[in-house]
């Protein structure tokens, strides 16, 4: 059976004296699960605390709310999912082929020097699993570190968020860095769409990136392709 891991925030709020809400963009999550599910793949969710996900509430909004963000935001079932997230420690990477980042502005916190889901990207990435992040998610990636110690993302062909869509979308005073540049520091390749907010989606080995909100379902595309080629 193949096992995907899902990796969401904790975080409900931006870092400024307003703390304008924030969480997980829930489609990210969504068009993913349907994809992966569709193909009989296992599916579980973690959280670099464990437990409470929020949902960022632009996410749940037109014309960002997708219809399968909606059929998961109105399941019971599944929202206890968000509620119940397991934490680092809870999770054996040895039982997982794939792990997954989702996005929203929130992982731009809690992503980035979260030591447990270092310990687990580098761990599925040595065993030859796939790393895989989509918008914001590439965060968690930053300064994931492999066992020689160098950057698993340096000389890597990656994409995630742009900084020209963080000014469209009206949240460039608001995030704590800017993530495309402090990528490109880290030693990646960084590549983006011509156009802002289209999908795009980078596969590089076995390190898969989507762009944005727009590029989930694509991400988790290329990363069944990956998991399935012989």
């Amino acid at each position: 059976m193949t096992r995907i891991l899902h990796v969401v925030t904790n975080v409900g709020h931006y870092d400024d004296p307003s703390q304008h809400p924030t969480g997980l963009w829930l489609s990210e999550l969504s068009h993913a699960w349907e994809v992966f599910e569709q193909r009989g793949f296992e599916q579980a969710i973690v959280s670099p605390q464990g437990g409470v996900s929020p949902l960022e509430p632009r996410s749940l909004k037109f014309p960002n709310y997708h219809k399968n963000a909606k059929a998961w935001h109105n399941d019971p079932a599944r929202m206890v999912l968000l509620e119940t997230t397991l934490s680092p420690d809870e999770v054996h990477s040895a039982d997982y082929d794939a792990i997954y980042f989702t996005g929203g502005h929130a992982v731009m916190f809690d992503f980035p020097d979260s030591e447990g889901l270092q310990r687990i990207t580098r761990e599925i990435w040595e065993r030859g699993g796939i790393v895989s992040s989509v918008c914001h998610g590439y965060c968690g990636l930053l300064n994931t570190r492999l066992s020689d110690g160098t950057l698993l993302v340096e000389g890597k062909n990656l994409t995630g968020f742009a900084w020209q869509e963080e000014v469209l979308a009206r949240v460039d005073k608001l995030v704590p860095y800017n993530a495309e540049k402090e990528m490109k520091k880290r030693g990646a390749h960084y590549e983006k769409a011509k156009l802002p907010f289209v999908s795009y989606a980078v596969v590089d080995g076995n390190l898969v990136s989507g762009q944005n909100p727009g590029s989930a379902k694509e991400t988790a595309e290329r990363v069944a392709a990956a998991l399935t080629t012989d």
